[in-house]
């Protein structure tokens, strides 16, 4: 945590979120910078996994599970700037050495449930989570992660342009723009979509991959944004079309 700044040199801005739990401890770190430094962001992912903590990379995961891993492990956690990397190392290390120190918690087996006999693997880059019953809706699994055919009008800035195009599809955790404007892959862009019922999505996006193709090409952007509007808007939409086509 605190070499965070020599490897990310050009970081702008850097915030840390530090949470506790009884059998773990979580950071989150949020780093503004010009373009998605894959190399640095892989060497600490490689540290991470080294110290035998998961490193998982959120914006990866469709955006219910994002949310719902933000929720399990970092909820109510305590904010520090880029600045106080040191005080905020310090506080996980102190909760790390306390869990080591007092051992494994003791697992009770649930009422009535036979015995464990062979461990699931886990996913390498985090969990699947499910709702509990009664929670959520019938058409959710159907929609999560599910991608729809649609023409949506769509602006998106980068430093350099401003674009105004349609995304051909879109679900819970991007869109495909076909576009001859095409910002490289691991840039971070702007986007404003407008959705038919009036109600617009805005919000960063990452660049995840590029299609160079005359006709057909364009770019693949997955959605970074965690503010609840934005989540909202979204969900109800995706909901409308599962309507349409069910």
């Amino acid at each position: 945590m605190q070499g965070l700044g020599a490897l990310l040199p050009s970081a702008q801005s850097m915030q840390l979120l530090v949470a506790f739990r009884d059998e773990a401890g979580a950071l989150e770190v949020k780093v503004e910078v010009p373009g998605y430094p894959r190399a640095a962001v892989e060497r600490l992912g490689e540290e991470v996994r080294k110290s035998g903590g998961t490193f998982v990379e959120l914006w990866r995961l469709p955006k219910a599970e994002r949310d719902a891993l933000r929720s399990r492990t970092l909820a109510g956690g305590t904010p520090f700037t880029g600045e106080e990397r040191a005080q905020a190392a310090q506080e996980l290390q102190q909760h790390l050495e306390a869990l080591a120190a007092r051992g494994p918690l003791p697992q009770a087996p649930a009422p009535g449930a036979p015995p464990a006999t062979v461990a699931p693997p886990a996913r390498p880059e985090g969990e699947s989570f499910r709702r509990p019953e009664g929670e959520g809706s019938a058409e959710e699994p159907q929609r999560r992660g599910r991608r729809f055919a649609v023409k949506l009008e769509l602006e998106f800035r980068t430093e350099l342009d401003f674009v105004r195009e349609h995304a051909l599809n879109i679900s819970n955790g991007g869109l495909f723009v076909r576009t001859a404007h095409r910002p490289p892959q691991d840039s971070v862009v702007t986007v404003d979509v407008k959705l038919p019922n009036g109600q617009r999505l805005q919000g960063e996006a990452l660049v995840v991959h590029v299609v160079d193709a005359p006709y057909t090409g364009g770019v693949g952007l997955a959605f970074l944004s965690d503010d609840a509007t934005f989540s909202a808007t979204l969900d109800e939409y995706l909901a409308s079309l599962v309507g349409d086509k069910a």
